[in-house]
This record gives C-alpha cells, sequence and structure tokens, in this order.
C-alpha cells in the first residue's frame, strides 16, 4: 500500500489520479479504445473524466483501469472507491489469487463428485424399480 491516501472530492479526481500515473489521457484513452485516433481518445479520456459531461466510463473500463493501476503500483484511486463504499480493500498478491482459485476449484471438484454420486444412486435406485 502506499501509505497516506490522498484527498480525493469525487470519483473523478480518483480515476483521473489513475489515469496521470498511468501516463495521461492519451496512453489511456488509447488503450481503452484503440479504434479512436490518439486525440480523440485523449479528448474522449477527458471527457469521461469531467463530472459535467454526460461521457463516462463503464464498470468493465473502470476497472481496467484500476487494474492498470494496481500493476504500476498505484493504489490510491481504487481505495477511494472502496472507501466510498465502506469497504477497506487491499491489494493482493499473486500468490494469494493462486491459493483462493484452487480453494475454489478444491470445493467445486468436491460439489461434482458429490452430485455425481447422488446422480448415480438416483438412476441405480430407479433403474431397479423399472426391472
Amino acid at each position: 500500500m502506499q501509505g497516506e491516501m490522498p484527498f480525493y472530492e469525487s470519483p473523478e479526481q480518483a480515476l483521473e489520479a489513475c489515469v496521470q500515473f498511468l501516463g495521461g489521457a492519451k496512453v489511456v484513452g488509447s488503450l481503452l479504445w484503440p479504434d479512436k485516433t490518439v486525440d480523440n481518445a485523449r479528448t474522449y479520456m477527458l471527457a469521461c473524466l469531467n463530472h459535467d459531461r454526460p461521457e463516462k466510463l463503464s464498470p468493465s473500463q473502470m476497472i481496467l483501469v484500476f487494474r492498470l493501476a494496481k500493476q504500476a503500483g498505484f493504489h490510491a484511486g481504487f481505495e477511494y472507491f472502496s472507501r466510498e463504499c465502506e469497504y477497506d480493500a487491499r491489494p493482493i498478491t499473486p500468490a494469494e489469487e493462486v491459493d483462493r482459485l484452487t480453494s475454489v476449484v478444491e470445493q467445486s471438484s468436491k460439489t461434482l463428485s458429490a452430485a455425481l454420486a447422488a446422480l448415480e444412486r438416483i438412476q441405480r435406485s430407479h433403474n431397479k424399480a423399472v426391472s
């Protein structure tokens, strides 16, 4: 974590901090809208960061910006959003994510095995009843 969290007055300011950390509106805009010219992507990105404008990032675009910022070592933008929602979020390491996913796979395997065993029992009892 980065220590003390900067103060942002709005969600747009928190997103703008992420965008600036990543190299600015031109860089991030080009990543989000590769079909636009660099200047058009920059202009659109700036519009999305302006609370007076109707243009806004979609939730998946916001997540991408937060993910890119996290990968670059910048967490304050996401921390602002999590605190606004009354959460205390922290970045997770790749090893922690591997452990979490391994646990999900193991639990899913147990659930699948139990469901298959139950299905087999039902089918066996049904076949005996039909015979």
